[in-house]
Protein backbone atom coordinates (compact mmCIF):
# COMPACT_ATOMS: atom_id res chain seq x y z
CA UNK A 1 0.00 0.00 0.00
CA UNK A 2 2.70 2.32 0.77
CA UNK A 3 4.43 1.45 -2.42
CA UNK A 4 1.33 2.41 -4.22
CA UNK A 5 0.68 5.45 -2.90
CA UNK A 6 4.82 7.06 -2.99
CA UNK A 7 4.18 5.41 -7.15
CA UNK A 8 1.00 8.17 -7.14
CA UNK A 9 2.50 10.68 -5.54
CA UNK A 10 5.24 10.47 -7.72
CA UNK A 11 3.48 10.37 -10.85
CA UNK A 12 1.13 13.03 -9.96
CA UNK A 13 4.13 15.35 -9.30
CA UNK A 14 5.78 14.37 -13.19
CA UNK A 15 2.40 15.37 -14.59
CA UNK A 16 2.33 18.36 -12.56
CA UNK A 17 5.68 19.51 -14.02
CA UNK A 18 4.61 18.85 -17.81
CA UNK A 19 1.79 20.62 -17.10
CA UNK A 20 3.47 23.39 -15.97
CA UNK A 21 6.38 23.21 -18.09
CA UNK A 22 3.43 23.42 -20.97
CA UNK A 23 1.66 26.80 -19.61
CA UNK A 24 4.98 28.29 -18.82
CA UNK A 25 5.87 28.17 -22.94
CA UNK A 26 2.39 28.15 -24.42
CA UNK A 27 1.66 31.57 -21.71
CA UNK A 28 5.10 33.46 -22.52
CA UNK A 29 4.47 32.42 -26.05
CA UNK A 30 1.76 35.11 -26.26
CA UNK A 31 4.00 37.69 -25.74
CA UNK A 32 5.73 37.40 -28.80
CA UNK A 33 2.46 36.84 -30.93
CA UNK A 34 1.07 39.86 -30.02
CA UNK A 35 4.06 41.71 -31.17
CA UNK A 36 3.87 39.95 -34.43
CA UNK A 37 0.02 40.97 -34.41
CA UNK A 38 0.18 44.71 -33.40
CA UNK A 39 1.62 46.21 -36.21
CA UNK A 40 -1.39 45.77 -38.09
CA UNK A 41 -4.32 46.54 -35.55
CA UNK A 42 -5.34 47.79 -32.31
CA UNK A 43 -4.77 46.81 -29.63
CA UNK A 44 -8.99 46.01 -28.36
CA UNK A 45 -9.78 45.15 -32.13
CA UNK A 46 -6.88 42.39 -31.76
CA UNK A 47 -8.48 41.16 -28.53
CA UNK A 48 -11.98 41.44 -29.79
CA UNK A 49 -11.55 39.35 -32.70
CA UNK A 50 -9.04 36.75 -30.70
CA UNK A 51 -11.83 36.51 -28.22
CA UNK A 52 -14.75 36.46 -30.53
CA UNK A 53 -13.12 33.15 -32.73
CA UNK A 54 -12.30 31.58 -29.63
CA UNK A 55 -16.15 32.35 -28.40
CA UNK A 56 -17.01 30.58 -31.49
CA UNK A 57 -14.37 27.59 -31.55
CA UNK A 58 -15.43 26.69 -28.12
CA UNK A 59 -19.20 26.71 -28.66
CA UNK A 60 -18.36 24.61 -31.95
CA UNK A 61 -16.64 21.90 -29.68
CA UNK A 62 -19.28 22.41 -26.80
CA UNK A 63 -22.17 21.27 -28.90
CA UNK A 64 -20.52 18.74 -30.99
CA UNK A 65 -19.76 16.96 -27.47
CA UNK A 66 -22.82 17.87 -26.38
CA UNK A 67 -21.50 19.59 -23.15
CA UNK A 68 -22.60 23.26 -23.77
CA UNK A 69 -25.50 24.40 -21.38
CA UNK A 70 -26.85 27.41 -19.57
CA UNK A 71 -25.33 26.95 -15.73
CA UNK A 72 -27.16 29.77 -14.17
CA UNK A 73 -26.27 33.15 -13.46
CA UNK A 74 -25.04 32.13 -10.05
CA UNK A 75 -22.21 30.56 -11.48
CA UNK A 76 -21.82 32.01 -14.89
CA UNK A 77 -21.18 35.54 -13.96
CA UNK A 78 -18.35 34.88 -11.44
CA UNK A 79 -16.83 32.87 -14.76
CA UNK A 80 -17.51 36.34 -16.75
CA UNK A 81 -16.26 38.49 -14.30
CA UNK A 82 -12.95 35.86 -14.04
CA UNK A 83 -12.94 36.32 -18.25
CA UNK A 84 -12.76 40.21 -18.04
CA UNK A 85 -9.94 40.33 -15.69
CA UNK A 86 -8.00 37.46 -16.86
CA UNK A 87 -7.90 37.95 -20.40
CA UNK A 88 -9.75 41.64 -21.27
CA UNK A 89 -8.01 43.70 -18.45
CA UNK A 90 -4.80 41.69 -18.52
CA UNK A 91 -4.06 41.50 -22.13
CA UNK A 92 -5.46 45.05 -22.78
CA UNK A 93 -2.81 46.14 -20.62
CA UNK A 94 0.09 43.99 -22.03
CA UNK A 95 -0.96 45.17 -25.51
CA UNK A 96 -1.23 48.51 -25.25
CA UNK A 97 2.21 48.64 -23.14
CA UNK A 98 3.65 46.57 -26.19
CA UNK A 99 2.30 49.02 -28.77
CA UNK A 100 4.03 52.10 -26.89
CA UNK A 101 6.86 50.36 -27.52
CA UNK A 102 7.87 48.62 -24.27
CA UNK A 103 10.04 45.15 -25.56
CA UNK A 104 7.97 41.77 -24.98
CA UNK A 105 10.72 40.74 -21.98
CA UNK A 106 10.03 43.69 -20.39
CA UNK A 107 6.47 43.61 -19.91
CA UNK A 108 6.67 40.17 -18.97
CA UNK A 109 9.49 41.29 -16.23
CA UNK A 110 6.48 43.94 -14.97
CA UNK A 111 3.73 41.48 -15.16
CA UNK A 112 6.14 39.01 -13.17
CA UNK A 113 5.25 41.51 -9.87
CA UNK A 114 1.98 39.73 -9.62
CA UNK A 115 2.77 36.53 -7.84
CA UNK A 116 4.11 39.11 -4.81
CA UNK A 117 0.79 40.50 -4.59
CA UNK A 118 -0.78 36.85 -4.86
CA UNK A 119 1.84 35.86 -2.23
CA UNK A 120 0.13 38.76 0.03
CA UNK A 121 -3.58 38.22 -0.43
CA UNK A 122 -3.35 34.35 -0.75
CA UNK A 123 -4.38 33.86 2.90
CA UNK A 124 -6.65 36.78 3.24
CA UNK A 125 -8.77 35.81 0.31
CA UNK A 126 -8.42 32.11 0.11
CA UNK A 127 -7.61 31.09 3.50
CA UNK A 128 -4.32 30.02 2.33
CA UNK A 129 -1.10 30.41 5.04
CA UNK A 130 2.08 31.30 2.66
CA UNK A 131 5.25 29.67 5.13
CA UNK A 132 8.62 31.94 5.10
CA UNK A 133 10.03 30.13 2.80
CA UNK A 134 7.49 31.18 0.16
CA UNK A 135 7.77 34.48 1.60
CA UNK A 136 11.43 34.53 0.60
CA UNK A 137 11.23 33.01 -2.56
CA UNK A 138 8.99 35.45 -3.95
CA UNK A 139 10.88 38.46 -2.08
CA UNK A 140 13.85 37.15 -3.65
CA UNK A 141 12.32 36.66 -7.27
CA UNK A 142 10.89 39.46 -7.27
CA UNK A 143 14.37 41.54 -6.84
CA UNK A 144 15.31 39.60 -9.95
CA UNK A 145 12.56 40.95 -11.46
CA UNK A 146 12.95 44.48 -10.48
CA UNK A 147 16.63 45.20 -10.86
CA UNK A 148 16.61 44.56 -14.85
CA UNK A 149 13.38 47.17 -14.77
CA UNK A 150 14.73 49.74 -13.59
CA UNK A 151 17.76 50.46 -15.27
CA UNK A 152 16.03 50.21 -18.14
CA UNK A 153 13.26 53.04 -17.31
CA UNK A 154 14.60 56.71 -18.43
CA UNK A 155 12.74 58.40 -15.46
CA UNK A 156 12.86 61.65 -17.31
CA UNK A 157 10.52 61.05 -19.93
CA UNK A 158 7.10 60.87 -18.11
CA UNK A 159 5.92 59.31 -21.36
CA UNK A 160 7.92 56.47 -20.63
CA UNK A 161 7.31 55.68 -17.45
CA UNK A 162 3.43 55.74 -18.16
CA UNK A 163 4.26 53.03 -20.98
CA UNK A 164 6.11 51.34 -17.77
CA UNK A 165 3.21 51.52 -15.41
CA UNK A 166 0.62 50.31 -17.42
CA UNK A 167 1.57 46.65 -17.36
CA UNK A 168 0.73 47.00 -13.45
CA UNK A 169 -2.86 46.99 -14.74
CA UNK A 170 -2.69 43.34 -15.46
CA UNK A 171 -0.72 42.75 -12.56
CA UNK A 172 -3.58 43.86 -10.61
CA UNK A 173 -6.23 41.97 -12.91
CA UNK A 174 -4.43 38.70 -12.94
CA UNK A 175 -3.81 38.27 -9.52
CA UNK A 176 -7.82 39.21 -8.57
CA UNK A 177 -8.69 36.85 -11.63
CA UNK A 178 -6.30 33.61 -9.83
CA UNK A 179 -7.39 34.42 -6.09
CA UNK A 180 -11.48 34.72 -6.84
CA UNK A 181 -11.10 31.48 -9.25
CA UNK A 182 -9.17 29.90 -6.29
CA UNK A 183 -11.62 30.97 -3.94
CA UNK A 184 -14.64 29.73 -5.58
CA UNK A 185 -12.57 26.21 -6.12
CA UNK A 186 -11.87 25.89 -2.61
CA UNK A 187 -15.87 26.93 -1.60
CA UNK A 188 -17.12 23.10 -1.43
CA UNK A 189 -20.90 24.66 -2.33
CA UNK A 190 -20.01 25.90 -5.68
CA UNK A 191 -20.99 23.88 -8.59
CA UNK A 192 -18.07 23.03 -10.64
CA UNK A 193 -18.17 22.66 -14.16
CA UNK A 194 -15.92 21.33 -17.29
CA UNK A 195 -12.61 23.65 -17.82
CA UNK A 196 -14.08 24.07 -21.64
CA UNK A 197 -17.55 25.51 -20.17
CA UNK A 198 -15.63 27.86 -18.10
CA UNK A 199 -14.03 29.16 -20.64
CA UNK A 200 -16.64 29.54 -22.73
CA UNK A 201 -18.39 32.12 -20.73
CA UNK A 202 -14.79 33.96 -19.85
CA UNK A 203 -14.05 34.47 -23.65
CA UNK A 204 -17.80 35.31 -24.69
CA UNK A 205 -17.70 37.87 -21.48
CA UNK A 206 -13.98 39.46 -22.89
CA UNK A 207 -15.52 39.74 -26.51
CA UNK A 208 -18.56 41.93 -24.61
CA UNK A 209 -16.06 44.25 -22.66
CA UNK A 210 -13.40 44.50 -25.62
CA UNK A 211 -16.53 45.12 -28.41
CA UNK A 212 -16.81 48.66 -27.41
CA UNK A 213 -12.98 50.17 -27.05
CA UNK A 214 -12.35 48.50 -30.41
CA UNK A 215 -15.76 50.00 -32.32
CA UNK A 216 -15.80 53.65 -30.89
CA UNK A 217 -11.64 54.17 -30.55
CA UNK A 218 -10.29 51.99 -33.20
CA UNK A 219 -13.14 51.15 -35.26
CA UNK A 220 -12.46 48.09 -36.01
CA UNK A 221 -9.35 48.15 -38.46
CA UNK A 222 -7.11 45.63 -39.22
CA UNK A 223 -4.43 45.33 -42.22
CA UNK A 224 -5.43 41.20 -43.12
CA UNK A 225 -1.93 39.91 -44.24
CA UNK A 226 -0.15 36.05 -43.38
CA UNK A 227 1.67 37.50 -40.62
CA UNK A 228 -1.32 38.91 -38.88
CA UNK A 229 -3.26 35.78 -39.87
CA UNK A 230 -0.88 33.26 -38.23
CA UNK A 231 -0.12 35.61 -35.10
CA UNK A 232 -3.91 35.93 -34.55
CA UNK A 233 -4.59 32.20 -35.08
CA UNK A 234 -1.27 31.38 -32.30
CA UNK A 235 -3.18 33.29 -30.11
CA UNK A 236 -6.54 31.71 -29.99
CA UNK A 237 -5.61 28.25 -29.97
CA UNK A 238 -2.27 27.82 -28.52
CA UNK A 239 -2.49 30.88 -25.57
CA UNK A 240 -6.35 31.23 -24.94
CA UNK A 241 -6.95 27.42 -25.29
CA UNK A 242 -3.58 25.84 -23.80
CA UNK A 243 -2.34 28.48 -21.76
CA UNK A 244 -5.44 29.19 -19.98
CA UNK A 245 -6.82 25.77 -19.46
CA UNK A 246 -3.36 24.84 -17.94
CA UNK A 247 -3.37 27.33 -15.81
CA UNK A 248 -6.78 26.64 -14.32
CA UNK A 249 -6.14 22.99 -13.98
CA UNK A 250 -3.12 24.12 -12.00
CA UNK A 251 -4.52 26.62 -9.98
CA UNK A 252 -7.13 23.80 -9.12
CA UNK A 253 -4.32 21.05 -8.61
CA UNK A 254 -2.04 23.17 -6.69
CA UNK A 255 -2.28 26.41 -4.24
CA UNK A 256 -2.97 30.03 -5.84
CA UNK A 257 0.84 31.07 -4.48
CA UNK A 258 2.32 28.53 -5.98
CA UNK A 259 0.83 28.97 -9.52
CA UNK A 260 1.68 32.72 -9.11
CA UNK A 261 5.16 31.53 -8.40
CA UNK A 262 4.97 30.44 -12.04
CA UNK A 263 4.69 34.22 -13.97
CA UNK A 264 8.63 34.68 -12.23
CA UNK A 265 9.82 31.94 -15.38
CA UNK A 266 7.92 34.87 -17.80
CA UNK A 267 10.82 36.91 -17.90
CA UNK A 268 13.93 35.18 -19.27
CA UNK A 269 11.40 32.90 -20.97
CA UNK A 270 9.73 35.40 -22.80
CA UNK A 271 13.42 37.09 -23.19
CA UNK A 272 14.88 33.90 -24.79
CA UNK A 273 11.85 33.66 -27.29
CA UNK A 274 11.98 37.36 -28.33
CA UNK A 275 15.96 36.84 -28.69
CA UNK A 276 14.47 33.99 -31.52
CA UNK A 277 12.04 36.10 -32.89
CA UNK A 278 13.36 39.99 -32.67
CA UNK A 279 16.71 39.26 -31.85
CA UNK A 280 16.26 41.68 -28.71
CA UNK A 281 19.68 41.97 -26.61
CA UNK A 282 19.85 40.24 -23.71
CA UNK A 283 22.42 42.23 -20.75
CA UNK A 284 24.58 40.34 -18.02
CA UNK A 285 22.04 42.10 -15.63
CA UNK A 286 18.97 40.12 -17.19
CA UNK A 287 21.31 37.00 -16.65
CA UNK A 288 21.61 38.26 -13.14
CA UNK A 289 17.81 38.75 -12.80
CA UNK A 290 17.16 34.94 -14.52
CA UNK A 291 19.15 33.07 -11.69
CA UNK A 292 17.52 35.47 -8.80
CA UNK A 293 13.84 34.00 -10.55
CA UNK A 294 14.94 30.50 -10.22
CA UNK A 295 16.77 30.64 -6.62
CA UNK A 296 13.15 32.34 -5.67
CA UNK A 297 10.75 29.91 -7.33
CA UNK A 298 13.00 26.94 -6.11
CA UNK A 299 12.48 28.33 -2.39
CA UNK A 300 9.02 28.47 -3.24
CA UNK A 301 8.30 25.09 -3.62
CA UNK A 302 10.12 23.78 -1.01
CA UNK A 303 8.20 22.82 1.60
CA UNK A 304 9.22 21.44 5.71
CA UNK A 305 10.03 18.09 4.61
CA UNK A 306 12.28 19.43 1.20
CA UNK A 307 14.24 21.28 3.76
CA UNK A 308 15.03 18.42 6.39
CA UNK A 309 15.77 16.32 3.32
CA UNK A 310 18.27 18.97 1.97
CA UNK A 311 19.50 19.79 5.61
CA UNK A 312 20.16 15.83 6.25
CA UNK A 313 21.85 16.24 2.67
CA UNK A 314 23.88 18.95 3.52
CA UNK A 315 25.29 17.22 7.07
CA UNK A 316 25.92 13.69 4.86
CA UNK A 317 28.58 15.78 2.39
CA UNK A 318 30.36 17.68 5.26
Amino acid sequence: MWVYDNYMVNKNKQKNLWLITGFVLLWNSGFIGAEFGLPFTGAFTLLFYRYLALSLLIFIYLSVRNQFYWVGWRIAWPQMIIGVLAHGVWLSCVLIAIDYGVPAGIVALVVALQPLATGALSGLVAGEPTPLNRWLGLLIGFSGVAVPVIIRVNFKDPSEVFAWLIPLGSVIAITAASLFQRKINLNIENQRIPVSLSLFYQSTATTIAMAVPALIIEELYIEWNMTFIVALAWLIVGVSLGAYALMWILIDRIDATKVASLFYLGPPVTMFMAWMAFGDQVQLIDLTGVVLVFLGVLLTYFNNSHWRAFTKRLKKVR
